[in-house]
């Protein structure tokens, strides 16, 4: 398995595409482009002003679903690429095929590509433009693109039955056989297309198809079908066709007319460049796209360990309730993502880390948690949690706070909320109260501590981080035998930050949460969905790995700071990982926190 770039190391991480711009840009090879302000046939480009665009690329997602991790990287790549190329990337949506597609995707997908950091409007020499399309928009176009293959003779109505076609396409080692419908003239293959769109004919009964060689070694080219028959309420056009273009025939078209420079896909669309060439030249000579046109370029998709991107298998995920939705945050969906605490910052150190390469290789999940620990370390606040609460009782407190209010003191703790603040600036301060009981972690006392053990145990002393030293005296249990309080004693005069700190050495501090000031809180304990690092792999029932203890919900108590705080807003809780508070569910009153990752790889207890 390949893994990701070493963070620490100074090369900078593949990414053959930009050498191919650099070489376009170099040799001028899109120069000549000019561009009317918004997308068109070769007319209307040549009516144009040459383009201030150096390159344009895209973003087309088909509206059918979320968009997960793997998009992520397509988003971070066509984008970045214009961006750093003076270009300009398009938002398009693929949206020609109606069945699937839904006005709730649409919104899904553009509010994730602007939370991304990514946006589709350019302002060149002062004159904005927004670059959101739909492809069903360039329907009209597209058909008149079908006819003029019609007309050209290099498509034909084809009448076979999917079986009768099948058949006659040959495989990998015996060419195809011609339709018996292959041969009907132009005048006869425009009428029956034109009977096509005049719903005249039923779904399924005939395709339009390319006319290109049926025993070509690319089985793409042995006449692929361009539109079929489908009565379906589109999104956008509603009922004004019923029959639509394949993808495979309108991706180019979409390409062409935006003036796309750079087409950049993933691997499994390199056997189908042949035919986006053929459909681009043969629509270029017959004056309707203009020239240069695009060029596809392809590169290897994201192959995440624990993690599935299968649009199919993550809604199987969801319809059967093994996740709470599409931005559960174990989803590698960005909505889920997003909610599980990840930052843009870090998705996109992910994405450029990884690098861009044209063989497959598997990338470990480990290495987007180091992007997001990079990104948080020096700004996500630090806060004390005790997440399997149990009471400390400080069972001298009254004695020696007795000039001071006894039991009842409660004295005043500070801590740096980030410990390394940016260069120039101070600490925030957190501010917290320490009284005669406080919440510690039950694994920081053991009534007979094992070999090297140096939190609380009978006798021994500790600090209470940002507090007093404390020493041990023993523990209460109920009547099952389980630890119910810890017991113990402050050593005067010890309290960090006064001249009587260190007259007492101890060999261990531990996080703890005022009882007074502290406040419940539920937190949500995430791991992998997923035990084996390639769920999917191999035709593997991905099922049958789910992790049973992906999550956990625990009450927990929090310092006063992490009970205030908005949600979305990330934190380090101190020695357990970083922590976000859950974007819809936490509210006042009532913190609700979500694990992103532990300090550490594998840290997630």
């Amino acid at each position: 398995m390949t893994d990701a770039t070493d963070p620490n190391s100074p090369a900078k991480p593949s990414n053959f595409l930009r050498g191919i711009i650099d070489r376009d840009l170099a040799q001028g090879t899109y120069a000549s482009r000019r561009w009317a302000g918004s997308p068109g046939d070769a007319a209307h480009h040549a009516a144009g002003e040459p383009d201030p665009a150096k390159i344009r690329t895209r973003f087309p997602p088909e509206p059918n679903g979320y968009l997960h991790v793997g998009h992520a990287k397509s988003i971070c790549l066509n984008f970045g690429l214009a961006r750093d190329h003076g270009g300009v990337c398009h938002m398009r949506f693929d949206d020609t095929n109606p069945e699937k597609e839904e006005q709730e995707y649409v919104d899904a997908i553009l509010d994730a590509v602007q939370w991304l950091g990514f946006g589709w409007e350019s302002n060149f020499n002062g004159v904005p433009e927004s670059h959101l399309y739909y492809a069903s928009n360039y329907f009209d176009f597209m058909y008149r693109a079908a006819e003029a293959l019609v007309t050209a003779g290099l498509a034909y109505v084809d009448e076979q039955t999917p079986e009768e076609m099948r058949a006659r396409r040959g495989d990998f080692t015996t060419p195809g056989t011609d339709s018996p419908f292959r041969s009907r003239t132009p005048d006869e293959n425009l009428a029956r297309f034109r009977e096509m769109r005049d719903g005249q004919h039923p779904d399924g009964a005939m395709v339009l198809r390319a006319k290109i060689d049926m025993a070509s070694p690319n089985i793409n080219l042995r006449d692929p079908a361009i539109y079929r028959i489908r009565r379906a309420t589109h999104h956008n056009t509603g009922d004004t066709w019923c029959i639509y273009p394949m993808y495979t025939f309108a991706h180019p078209i979409e390409d062409a007319l935006e003036q796309i420079t750079h087409s950049i896909c993933t691997l499994e669309f390199e056997d189908q460049r042949p035919f986006y060439d053929w459909l681009l030249d043969r629509l270029a000579e017959l004056g309707l796209l203009a020239q240069p046109t695009p060029k596809q370029y392809e590169f290897a998709r994201l192959n995440l360990t624990y993690v599935i991107t299968s649009k199919r298998k993550l809604k199987a995920l969801v319809d059967e309730g093994v996740v709470e939705g599409w931005d559960d945050p174990r989803m590698p969906t960005i909505v889920g993502l997003r909610r599980r605490g990840y930052t843009p910052e870090a998705l996109q150190l992910f994405c450029e880390r990884i690098g861009v390469t044209k063989s497959d290789s598997w990338i470990d999940y480990s290495t987007l948690d180091g992007c997001l620990r990079e990104d948080l370390e020096g700004k996500a606040h630090r806060g004390m949690a005790v997440l399997d609460p149990v009471k400390l009782v400080l069972s001298n407190w009254a004695e020696v706070f007795a000039d001071q209010g006894g039991a009842s003191h409660l004295e005043p703790c500070a801590l740096p909320a980030l410990p390394h603040p940016p260069e120039g600036t101070e600490s925030p301060v957190r501010h917290l109260t320490l009284g005669r009981e406080v919440w510690i972690e039950r694994e920081d006392f053991e009534e007979v501590p094992p070999k090297g053990y140096k939190r609380l145990f009978p006798g021994n002393k500790v600090r209470l981080k940002g507090g007093y030293v404390i020493e041990c005296t023993g523990c209460t249990k109920d009547a099952d035998g389980r630890l119910s309080e810890v017991l113990a004693t402050v050593v005067p005069d010890t309290k960090s930050g006064t001249p009587g700190a260190d007259s007492v050495k101890v060999k261990a501090a531990i996080t703890w949460v005022g009882a007074a000031d502290g406040v419940a809180a539920e937190v949500r304990l995430f791991d992998r969905l997923f035990t084996d690092p390639q769920p999917d792999a191999g035709g593997k029932d991905f099922k049958a790995c789910l992790n049973p203890d992906s999550k956990q919900v625990v009450t927990a108590y929090v310092e006063p700071s992490l009970a205030a705080a908005l949600p979305d807003q990330k934190f380090q809780f101190e020695r357990f990982g970083y922590f976000v508070a859950d974007r819809l569910d936490h509210a006042p009153g009532k913190p609700v926190f979500n694990k992103i990752t532990g300090l550490k790889d594998g840290n997630w207890k």
